[in-house]
């Protein structure tokens, strides 16, 4: 099998955590798009839900499907949230943002009574930071916030490239909310939430893909079936 239908196979699974009348949050990326195909099907044969999405990509995907959509700001906040991940290690801890949604997809998580995470084997470690670490940042000093990240971060043990991500026409990438991204190319971060403290000092930082503590269950999909994970903090019910 190959990750694509791995991808599925975690959507598959998630779909049982979702119920009708839900408010839900619909994430960004190839294995959330899944989820978004396959919750249209749901939709299709009579499922009740509304969703909000974590980015106009997912938006433009799910009235596609005729998934009823609204506003975070027309709920407050939500039953349960489904989004993709770029790294998960064993505690639930996360790099996401490679689709350049992070901060939408935050906001929408922290909203959420219950954010499950869905993903396939390749994106499972035990150390984050292979991925590049995405930050959100505002154009403005785009330089400044460059370096002083760099700075910061090295004083938590974490080197690498710090380069603006640019888009295909090679201009710098634009997010949904108008902003820039940093990748972080640090290879190994040991101290996560050492890190993202030191992050959030940097004034022109909106925020960043480390999501720590905010997930309650992660569906792992690979060649030995589905893993479930369950965040330390969590209360979620597993059973489903």
């Amino acid at each position: 099998m190959s990750s694509d239908d791995w991808k599925r196979q975690a959507a598959e699974h998630a779909l049982n955590y979702v119920k009708d009348g839900m408010r839900l949050g619909l994430g960004t990326g190839s294995t959330a798009a899944k989820f978004v195909d396959l919750l249209g099907g749901k939709v299709r044969d009579g499922l009740k839900v509304v969703c909000v999405p974590t980015s106009e990509t997912t938006r433009l995907h799910a009235a596609s499907l005729n998934i009823p959509l609204a506003t975070l700001d027309q709920y407050g906040s939500l039953d349960l949230t489904i989004d993709g991940a770029d790294e998960v290690d064993e505690e639930l801890r996360l790099i996401k943002g490679g689709g350049g949604a992070l901060l939408r997809e935050k906001i929408v998580a922290v909203a959420s009574e219950r954010v499950v995470i869905i993903a396939d084997i390749s994106k499972r470690v035990d150390v984050l930071g292979r991925f590049p670490l995405p930050l959100e940042v505002v154009p403005f000093g785009l330089s400044a916030t460059r370096r002083l990240v760099a700075a910061l971060a090295g004083d938590c043990g974490c080197e690498g490239e710090v380069k603006v991500r640019v888009g295909a026409d090679g201009a710098p990438f634009m997010t949904d909310n108008g902003n820039h991204i940093l990748d972080c190319a640090f290879g190994v971060i040991d101290d996560p939430e050492a890190l993202d403290d030191a992050l959030k000092l940097v004034p022109g930082v909106v925020e960043s893909g480390l999501f720590l503590g905010i997930a309650d269950v992660g569906i792992i999909a690979g060649p030995k079936g589905i893993e479930v994970l369950t965040g330390i903090e969590s209360d979620f019910d597993e059973e489903i």
